[in-house]
């Protein structure tokens, strides 16, 4: 093999093609928030350099028939390469099979390898470790299509980070013989691609233990929120209860219950839910409770989750059962429940928030009274709203004592079209463009996203707001926030823009209202949502609005918000039927 080509490549363009891999598998690794556009270049030029060192043998003497294959994928490589150059715009889902099939075919080559006889031990080693990484890497990109951005970052970048240093290796130990990536004699240098292979090896099961954890993280919806075959046609009965004693604080005793509702076009439904009782004997006032924002699927209801009150963000059930108040706490359809979870669409919501309280009177063990104050943040904050905005018609025999609103989601509109520039906006987005395509034939994914984000967006949509999953959906928000053309179109515009209008809480109901926001919020504008109050008061609804200084979303509802006492307070005067008197002005907290 003597006098072959590659024996007469200068020791200069060998050391550059190095940096060159070395510093394209660097940008993919170092930048995994890229816009597609721009990884999409990055990964088209890694690889076709990929390619050429493809070309470069691994072994002395070579086998014809190895090196006919070698030569084949290398020619692979450069296609594949020119393809997303020529085509940047591909879709996620495309670049995870060229990347993931590319780095299968490597694996299985490079693992192969292993086993050639005549080869010394480092280089066996070497071999079998590079193809059990590519093996792993490439499954993982076709495993994970939605966060691509972030796979290809690791697996394929750090796979050209490898190869880079490798033939950078036998460039500067001047190494001169027939193969351009086996380093000079002597047992460090020979070691020393086995000691990268091995790191790649460790690399890719770091990245395949992040991917069970998110895969086997999730809870499992059991047996208890499967409908029975006679279900009554009545909204609000109760259909089966359990003891619950998840991170139920000591002193009181809980149940889970299935129980029936209707969806917003008069359908019937089930949904599931907690109830939560201090110990005695009751009769205790109730506290209806509306979740903020735990995720899409079924299995993020907030009575299959690993901190069932947390999730969702009701932080003071210690307080509420020290008060001598029952908390009645929907999942809402579609968690736990057979889907789809009508995210941020108001009747559906406040039909199961206001079929929860009526179903709860059925557990006799509770000891539930029939006072009622509604509680909801966030998503259960619109929910709330309009829950006292139906209450009179669709549920006039619930004893209906106020309606507290916390950082609600109430002009919708505005929310959604905010998103974008909030960080890990896109993770709301992907539920809210999941509810409103399955709700309404009129709005579609292909409306409104990109085709090369559709994938990334909808499987978002399948994980939920809680670990394991937010971690993946948190990257991947990451990864969309510097592309600004995931989103076709402004979402309120045409169909979906009048969807989220026509979802916007009316001025309706007799209850009192207190709507409270976080001056500081960063989902939900303060002065959107005062114009929300002000829009509500001009149309003669009696709104108490308070804005808290200081006070992000999350944080209005935590235990040492300010928010806190005077909620209390509040309640306990609807409670007592204290007159209200307020004159729709705002107040700063």
């Amino acid at each position: 093999m003597r006098g072959a080509w590659w024996e007469r490549i200068p020791w200069g363009v060998r050391l550059l093609l190095a940096v060159a891999t070395l510093g394209l598998g660097s940008a993919i690794l170092l930048r995994p928030t890229t816009s597609l556009g721009v990884l999409a270049l990055l990964l088209g030029a890694g690889l076709i350099v990929h390619g050429v060192t493809e070309l470069l043998p691994a072994h002395d003497p070579e086998p014809r028939r190895w090196r006919a294959a070698r030569v084949g994928m290398a020619a692979l490589w450069v296609a594949a390469g020119a393809f997303v150059l020529v085509f940047p715009g591909l879709t996620v889902r495309t670049l995870a099979v060229i990347v993931g099939v590319g780095l299968l075919v490597g694996g299985a080559m490079a693992l192969v390898a292993g086993f050639r006889r005549g080869d010394g031990l480092d280089e066996r080693v070497a071999s079998a470790a590079f193809g059990i990484a590519g093996l792993v890497f490439g499954a993982l990109a076709l495993a994970w299509p939605d966060i691509t951005l972030l796979v290809v970052s690791v697996a394929f970048g750090a796979w050209l980070i490898v190869s880079g240093a490798t033939l950078g290796w036998a460039a500067l130990s001047g190494r001169t013989g027939p193969t351009l990536r086996e380093p000079a004699a002597g047992p460090e240098r020979r070691w020393a691609r086995t000691i990268v292979a091995v790191l790649s090896v460790a690399l890719a099961a770091g990245a395949a233990t992040l991917n069970a954890v998110i895969v086997g993280g999730s809870p499992v919806v059991d047996e208890f929120y499967a409908p029975p075959r006679a279900v009554p046609d009545e909204p609000g009965r109760l259909i089966r209860a359990e003891p619950f004693t998840r991170k139920i604080p000591d002193g009181a005793r809980a149940w889970r219950i299935l129980y029936t509702t209707t969806r917003g076009n008069g359908s019937a439904a089930v949904a599931s839910g907690l109830v939560v009782v201090p110990d005695g004997g009751g009769p205790w006032p109730v506290i209806d409770w509306a979740h903020g924002t735990t995720g899409f699927a079924e299995d993020c209801a907030p009575s299959l989750a690993a901190e069932p009150f947390e999730s969702g963000a009701l932080m003071v059930l210690p307080q509420i059962l020290d008060e001598g108040w029952a908390i009645v706490a929907t999942d809402y359809l579609g968690l736990g429940t057979e889907g789809p979870h009508p995210y941020l669409i108001g009747p559906d919501s406040a039909h199961a928030v206001l079929d929860a309280r009526r179903a709860a009177r059925e557990l006799r063990a509770a000891h539930l009274g029939e006072e009622t104050v509604v509680w909801g943040h966030s998503q259960g904050g619109g929910a709330a709203l309009w829950a006292g905005a139906l209450a009179d018609d669709y549920a006039p025999d619930l004893d209906l004592a106020g309606v507290a609103a916390l950082a609600p989601a109430s002009d919708l509109t505005g929310l959604v079209g905010n998103l974008p520039d909030v960080t890990g906006g896109s993770v709301f987005a992907s539920f809210v463009l999941a509810a409103y395509t399955a709700a309404y034939d009129d709005v579609t994914y292909r409306g409104y996203v990109r085709p090369g984000a559709e994938v990334t967006v909808r499987e978002m949509a399948s994980r939920c707001l809680a670990p394991p999953g937010v971690l993946a959906s948190v990257l991947t928000a990451l990864a969309l926030s510097r592309d600004p053309v995931v989103l076709a179109r402004d979402p309120a515009t045409g169909a979906f823009g009048r969807r989220l209008a026509q979802n916007e809480p009316p001025a309706r109901g007799d209850a009192p209202l207190l709507i409270a926001q976080g001056a500081d919020d960063g989902l939900i504008a303060e002065p959107v949502q005062r114009a929300y109050a002000d829009r509500l008061c001009a149309a003669g609804r009696q709104v108490d609005y308070r804005a808290y200084a200081g006070r992000d979303h999350v944080p209005l509802v935590e235990p040492d918000s300010p928010l806190i006492p005077e909620l209390i307070e509040w309640t306990h005067d609807r409670f007592g039927a204290v007159p209200v008197d307020v004159d729709c002005a705002g107040a700063e907290g």
